[in-house]
């Protein structure tokens, strides 16, 4: 509405619109309390809800259907060392879909990392740096899962330095072995 004539032949401007925001709190301290409460959110939300992207790999979630790659293409090479278990330590592959491979337990490993797939989330990430962590030792085992799972590489390292990394640890088991010292 560019304005209206009068009989007069002048042009009266519009009325002016109304606010888009009525309200008694001014705009800079309602900026601040919107990113305060993103914030708190944000703290509050799991590790996995924020993935760490890894380096060269698309960053695109996988679509639920695509959370199982096809037969063949689930294919992981564990290495275990330091678990105070010579039966533990080694390496070990595991075929999934079907499962096979020389993993002490195939499909119970399989099995887990279904479980623990979802779409837009890496369950082999790595803990976030923000993560507040229990100084708890559980352990001097280590082990790198390298491979492919869902169609993605994955190349993780793993450890029991602290609560957050033997969590990260335990979510795994029976893929990483349980019982580790």
């Amino acid at each position: 509405m560019a304005g209206t004539r009068q009989r007069t032949g002048r042009t009266v401007p519009p009325p002016p619109s109304p606010p888009l925001l009525e309200s008694p709190m001014p705009l800079r301290r309602l900026a601040l309390t919107v990113l305060s409460a993103a914030a708190v959110l944000a703290a509050a939300a799991p590790a996995t809800a924020f993935p760490v992207p890894m380096p060269g790999v698309d960053t695109d979630p996988v679509p639920p259907t695509m959370a199982v790659a096809p037969a063949g293409e689930d294919r992981l090479t564990v290495t275990v060392d330091g678990s105070g278990d010579r039966a533990l330590d080694g390496l070990y592959s595991l075929d999934c879909h079907p499962a096979g491979g020389t993993h002490r337990d195939p499909q119970p490993a399989c099995d887990r990392l279904d479980e623990v797939t979802r779409w837009g989330a890496d369950p082999f990430a790595p803990v976030s740096p923000r993560a507040n962590c229990t100084m708890i030792h559980g352990g001097t085992a280590t082990a790198r899962v390298t491979g492919t799972w869902a169609g993605r590489p994955v190349d993780a390292t793993f450890n029991r330095t602290n609560g957050c990394e033997i969590a990260r640890w335990n979510r795994l088991v029976p893929l990483l072995p349980d019982g580790t010292s």
